[in-house]
C-alpha cells in the first residue's frame, strides 16, 4: 500500500532552492512534475533561513514560529534568545546586558518549557524557567516556538514550548568544514581595573557523510569569552513619613555600583545519524556546556533617609504632586565602599538517542532515551570597607542627592575622598552583623562591649543548584488509506527529574581582630591594590578597587557559617523529586472540506505526576542556635490534556488556522518544597497568633489553562507571507500568596523549651486559587521589496506587532497583573542581502511588565520594570557568493548591539520618581570571519 503524497511542503523547498536529497527521497516522478509548475528561485544566506523559517511555519500542524540557520554557527543573532526575541509574540528580559529569559505572549518563562531536539532541559536556576544563554546560538541549526501544542510533544507549558534543534548531518547535502571568529568590544570600556572590556569567539564545525549517505557525524566546538559592562543605580527603597498632615516619601538609601562581567562559555556539540536501510534510522546527540560567569562590582552603599545624617533642611526640595523629596542634603553620614565578586559556575550535559523503525510499509515505532543535568556554583562575595568600624567611628561625610530626569537615579555630592587608602581601610563600617554566632565567637557578647554586633566585614553568599531529568519515550504511527485520517500514533513516557538547592551564606570577619588588642580595620595591602574604580556617574568620583577574592584566598578573614544563627538558609535548602508518566494518542488529519484541503490533528494526553519534596522544620532555640528537623512530603495528580488544529487551505496560499488545547504549568519548584521556618513572636500577629511559619507547600498543583486560537496567513511569495491572528486563555488554578492557620499543638517553642498556651500559627505560603482570562492579536508581515520592482532584489522587511489583554484575579478577588506580560510587544528587522553583501538593523519593543530579579541571597523578587526599544545592526560580506573565486568560502561581518544605548530601568512602586534600578550597558560591537572550506 502506498501513502505518499506530494507534500506541499516539498513544493516550497524547490521553490526556495533549499532541498535536494529530501527531494530525492520522495517520488522522482511526482517532484519533477512539480518542479515545471513552479518558478525555481535560488536564494541563500540570511534570505534563505527566512525562507525555511517561512515554510517550518507554513506547513506544520500547529500554530508555529520559527528561526533558522543558513548554516551551523550562523543564526541570525550573536545570541539566540535575542533571535528568539524577535519572533511575533515573543519578547525578553535583559539580565546583566544580555537578553535572558524569554516570555511567550505575556507569559514569563516559568509558564512555558523549553526542549532540545523535543526533550526537556535543566535550568540553572532554583526555578524551571531556562536562562537561554547558556546555551551557545553557535551550535544551534533552528528554534519551533509551539503556541499550539499537540498530544505528541513531550513537554508542558501554558505559554507554549520553545525546541532548540541541533543539525542533524544526513539533512546536509554535502561535507561542511567551517571555523567561525568574532571579536567583541564594549564602548564604555573597562569600568574596573581589573576587568576586561573585549573578548573573543570561536566554533569550529564538521559535518560529514559517508557509505553513500547512510551514516553521518556533525561536531561543533565552541570557546567564547564576552565581556560586559554596567554603570548601575540601585536604591534600598523610600520611606514615607508624614509632616504638617502631609504625606513625603525620601530616598531611603542608594547601593550605585559598576559592574564588569566575563562570561566564559565552552561547548561540544556532537551528532551521529544512521540510515543503514529504508526501515531503520537512528540518531544520537550529545552537548556538553562548561558556563563560567565572572562578576566584579564596585560601589559605595549610601544610607540616606535610613542612615545616620541629619536632614538640612534649607536642602530639601520636594515634587509637590507626590510629595517626593527630589534633593536634599544629610551632613555626618557614613557609608559602606564595596569591593565584590560573583561567580558562576556550571557544566550542563545532555545527552538523547532516538531510533524509528518502519515495521511495516503502514507502521513505524519509535524510541527516545535522554539525560538532561547541570550543576551550578555560585559564590558571591562582598567586602566592605570605610574610615571606621561601627556606626559611629571614622570621618563622616556630608552627603546631597539630586534626582535626575528620566528615571536614571540621582547624582551624589560628598566631600571626603574616597579614593584615599589611607582613609578607606577594610571592615565593616556600619553595624550591620547582628549575630549571636558572630558575637560569641569573637567574645564580644560581654554587656557594654563597644563592639557588639559590629563584626561583619564583609558576606558570601555561597548557593549550590543541582537539576536532572531522565527520560524515556516509546511510540507507534500508523499510516491509514483513507479520506480522513492519514495516520493515527499513540506512545508511552516516563520522565523523572529530581532538582536540589544547597543555600548557605558565611559572615567574613578580618581574622587579626581581637578585643581589646586590634580592633581597628585594616589599610589595604600593597599588593592587592588595583588603583581606583571611577563613580562619576552618580557623582561620587574614584573609590578605592583592591583584590577582594585573592584576601579571602590569602587568609585574611574568619569565616562563619550564617546557617547557624539564620533559619532562612534551610528553607531555602530543599530537595523536589519528580516522576512523569505519559500517554497520548493522537489522530492526523488529512481530507477535503468543500475541495479545501483541510490538515491537522486531534489528539488527548494523559500525565500523571507524583511529587517527592525533602527539606527540613527550622527554628531557633534560647541561644539563638537554628534547630533543624527533616520534612518530607508526597503529591500527585493527574491531569487530561485534549489539543485539536486545525489548517484550512482556501487556496495554494491563503490558510486559515484553529487551534485548541488544555495546557498545564508546573508550580516552581522554589515555591513547592517542604522546608519552612518556624518563629515564635513576643506579641501576636493581627490574627492574634504568636507563632509564624513561612517556607514552601508541598500540595501546589500545576496552574491550567484552555487556550483557543485563530489566524488568517498569506504565503504570497515564496519568500514573503502575512498574518493575523487572535488568542484567548481562560486560566485556571493560578498560585499565589495567602495565610493560613495552622494548629502546632505539641509543638515546642525552641527559645524556651516549653509549649505554648497558645498553638495556632499563621503560615504564609503559596496556594492555588483565583485566576482569568488571557486574550490578545498578533499580526506579521515579511515582505520582499522585489514585489515593487526588481531592482530592489534583496531588500526585504520582517515586522510583527502583539496586543495582549489580562482581566486576572488572585483568591481574593484581587486584581494580579501577570508577571511577564507587556501589553504591546513589537519587532522590526530591514535587511538587504544580494551579490554577497548583507545589511540588516532590527529593534524589539515591548511595554513597561512586572518582572523577576535577584535579590538578597539569590531570591527572586517581583519589580515594575519599565519599557524598552532595543535596536541592532549587522553589516557582511560573502566573497564566494560575491563571485570572489579566490577567496570562497570567507564571509566577513560586523555587528552593533544596543546601538541607542537603551537602559535597564525598574521601579519601587508606581511613581515614576522613584527609580530601583538603574543599569546602563553602552553598545557592544562585534567583528566576525567565518571560512568554510
Amino acid at each position: 500500500m502506498s501513502t505518499f503524497k506530494p507534500s506541499m511542503l516539498t513544493l516550497a523547498l524547490v521553490t526556495a532552492g533549499l532541498s535536494n536529497h529530501a527531494i530525492a527521497a520522495q517520488n522522482e516522478e511526482s517532484v519533477k512534475n512539480d518542479q515545471k509548475k513552479v518558478e525555481v528561485v535560488e536564494v541563500r544566506g540570511f534570505r534563505a533561513s527566512v525562507v525555511k523559517s517561512i515554510n517550518t511555519k507554513r506547513f506544520s500542524s500547529e500554530v508555529v514560529e520559527s528561526i533558522s540557520a543558513e548554516d551551523i554557527g550562523k543564526l541570525p543573532d550573536s545570541s539566540i534568545a535575542e533571535s528568539i526575541a524577535r519572533l511575533p509574540g515573543l519578547t525578553s528580559q535583559r539580565l546583566d546586558g544580555r537578553s535572558n529569559k524569554v516570555t511567550v505572549r505575556g507569559f514569563s518563562e516559568n509558564e512555558g518549557a523549553t526542549t532540545l531536539n523535543g526533550r526537556e532541559q535543566v535550568s540553572i536556576n532554583d526555578n524551571r524557567g531556562v536562562e537561554f544563554d547558556l546555551y551557545p546560538s553557535e551550535i544551534m541549526s533552528g528554534v519551533t516556538v509551539y503556541k499550539t501544542p499537540s498530544a505528541n510533544l513531550e513537554a508542558e507549558g501554558i505559554a507554549g514550548v520553545i525546541d532548540m534543534q541541533t543539525v542533524r548531518p544526513l539533512s546536509m547535502d554535502e561535507r561542511v568544514l567551517q571555523v567561525n571568529a568574532l571579536y567583541e568590544k564594549s564602548d564604555i570600556g573597562k569600568l574596573n581595573p581589573d576587568a576586561d572590556d573585549a573578548g573573543l569567539r570561536g566554533t569550529f564545525s564538521y559535518i560529514d557523510q559517508f557509505a553513500d549517505d547512510k551514516y553521518g557525524v556533525a561536531l561543533a566546538l565552541t570557546t567564547s569569552s564576552s565581556p560586559n559592562q554596567e554603570k548601575r543605580w540601585n536604591t534600598w527603597g523610600y520611606p514615607e513619613f508624614e509632616e504638617n498632615g502631609k504625606q513625603y516619601s525620601i530616598l531611603g538609601g542608594a547601593k550605585p555600583f559598576v559592574r564588569s562581567t566575563t562570561l566564559e562559555r565552552d561547548s561540544v556539540m556532537f551528532v551521529f545519524e544512521a540510515a543503514p536501510n529504508d526501515k531503520l534510522s537512528m540518531v544520537f546527540d550529545a552537548l556538553y556546556i562548561d558556563f563560567t560567569e565572572d562578576k566584579i562590582l564596585r560601589g559605595i552603599e549610601i544610607p540616606f533617609g535610613w542612615g545616620q545624617g541629619l536632614l538640612n533642611p534649607q536642602s530639601v526640595s520636594v515634587d509637590e504632586t507626590s510629595g517626593f523629596i527630589t534633593s536634599a542634603i544629610t551632613e555626618g553620614q557614613r557609608v559602606v565602599v564595596r569591593n565584590d565578586y560573583e561567580s558562576k559556575d556550571a557544566q550542563m550535559q545532555a545527552f538523547g538517542f532516538n531510533a524509528t523503525y518502519e515495521l511495516t510499509d503502514a507502521t513505524t515505532i519509535e524510541v527516545d532515551l535522554s539525560h538532561s543535568s547541570v550543576e551550578n556554583k555560585i559564590w558571591s562575595l562582598e567586602s566592605y570597607s570605610g574610615t571606621g568600624r561601627g556606626d559611629l567611628r571614622g570621618a563622616a561625610d556630608n552627603i546631597g542627592y539630586t534626582f535626575n530626569d528620566g528615571n536614571t537615579g540621582a547624582q551624589f555630592t560628598h566631600e571626603l575622598d574616597y579614593s584615599d587608602y589611607d582613609l578607606i581601610k577594610v571592615g565593616g563600617p556600619l553595624s550591620w552583623g547582628s549575630s549571636t554566632a558572630l558575637n560569641e565567637k569573637y567574645g564580644t557578647n560581654v554587656e557594654g562591649h563597644p563592639f557588639q554586633n559590629t563584626l561583619q566585614d564583609g558576606f558570601i553568599n555561597a548557593p549550590v543548584l543541582e537539576d536532572e531529568i531522565n527520560a524515556l519515550k516509546l511510540a507507534a504511527k500508523h499510516a491509514l488509506d483513507n479520506d480522513y485520517i492519514s495516520s493515527v500514533e499513540a506512545g508511552l513516557s516516563y520522565k523523572e527529574r529530581e532538582k536540589s538547592k544547597v543555600s548557605e551564606g558565611y559572615f567574613m570577619t578580618l581574622k587579626d581582630f581581637s578585643y581589646p588588642d586590634n580592633t581597628d580595620l585594616l589599610t589595604v595591602p600593597d599588593q592587592y591594590r588595583l588603583g581606583t574604580a571611577n563613580l562619576d556617574f552618580i557623582g561620587m568620583g574614584d573609590m578605592i578597587a583592591y583584590d577582594s577574592r585573592a584576601m579571602v584566598a590569602d587568609g585574611y578573614f574568619s569565616l562563619l557559617a550564617e546557617s547557624l544563627t539564620d533559619a532562612s538558609h534551610a528553607a531555602r535548602t530543599w530537595s523536589v523529586s519528580e516522576e512523569v508518566t505519559a500517554a497520548f494518542v493522537q489522530a492526523n488529519i488529512d481530507m477535503e472540506v468543500a475541495d479545501m484541503p483541510l490538515k491537522g490533528n486531534a489528539g488527548l494526553r494523559y500525565v500523571k505526576t507524583e511529587v517527592d519534596t525533602k527539606g527540613a522544620k527550622a527554628g531557633i532555640d534560647g541561644s539563638g542556635q537554628v534547630v533543624l528537623e527533616d520534612s518530607r512530603e508526597n503529591h500527585d495528580y493527574s491531569h487530561v490534556l485534549p489539543s485539536l488544529n486545525l489548517s484550512l487551505s482556501i487556496d495554494d496560499k491563503q490558510m486559515l488556522r484553529f487551534g485548541y488545547a488544555k495546557t498545564i504549568s508546573r508550580p516552581k519548584m522554589s515555591e513547592m518544597n517542604s522546608s519552612i521556618i518556624r518563629s515564635y513572636r513576643d506579641v501576636p500577629d493581627d490574627s492574634g497568633n504568636f507563632w509564624e511559619i513561612t517556607g514552601g507547600n508541598p500540595q501546589l498543583e500545576p496552574k491550567e489553562a484552555d487556550g483557543f486560537d485563530l489566524t488568517y496567513e498569506n504565503y504570497y511569495h515564496s519568500e514573503g507571507y502575512f498574518s493575523v491572528g487572535a488568542f484567548y486563555k481562560d486560566l485556571k488554578n493560578w498560585i499565589f500568596d495567602s495565610n493560613t492557620e495552622e494548629d502546632l499543638t505539641g509543638v515546642i517553642n525552641p527559645k524556651t523549651g516549653l509549649v505554648p498556651a497558645n498553638p495556632t500559627a499563621t503560615r504564609k505560603l503559596k496556594v492555588n486559587g483565583g485566576g482569568g482570562n488571557l486574550w490578545g492579536y498578533e499580526a506579521a508581515v515579511t515582505f520582499p521589496f522585489t514585489l515593487i520592482h526588481s531592482s530592489l532584489e534583496g531588500f526585504g522587511l520582517i515586522a510583527s506587532h502583539t496586543r495582549i489583554h489580562q482581566d486576572v484575579e488572585d483568591h481574593n478577588g484581587e486584581e494580579y497583573k501577570l508577571p511577564g506580560l507587556s501589553e504591546k510587544v513589537q519587532s522590526l528587522t530591514f535587511f538587504y542581502e544580494n551579490n554577497g553583501f548583507q545589511f540588516r538593523t532590527s529593534m524589539r519593543k515591548r511595554s513597561d511588565f512586572k518582572g523577576d530579579v535577584y535579590g538578597t541571597g539569590f531570591k527572586t523578587e517581583q519589580v515594575d520594570i519599565l519599557g524598552e526599544t532595543i535596536w541592532d545592526a549587522q553589516i557582511g560580506y560573502d566573497f564566494g557568493e560575491a563571485g570572489i573565486k579566490s577567496l570562497e568560502g570567507l564571509a566577513v561581518t560586523l555587528q552593533a548591539q544596543n546601538i541607542t544605548e537603551e537602559p535597564f530601568t525598574s521601579l519601587s512602586g508606581d511613581n515614576h520618581l522613584q527609580v530601583r534600578d538603574y543599569q546602563d550597558y553602552g553598545r557592544v560591537f562585534l567583528l566576525g570571519a567565518s571560512y568554510k572550506f
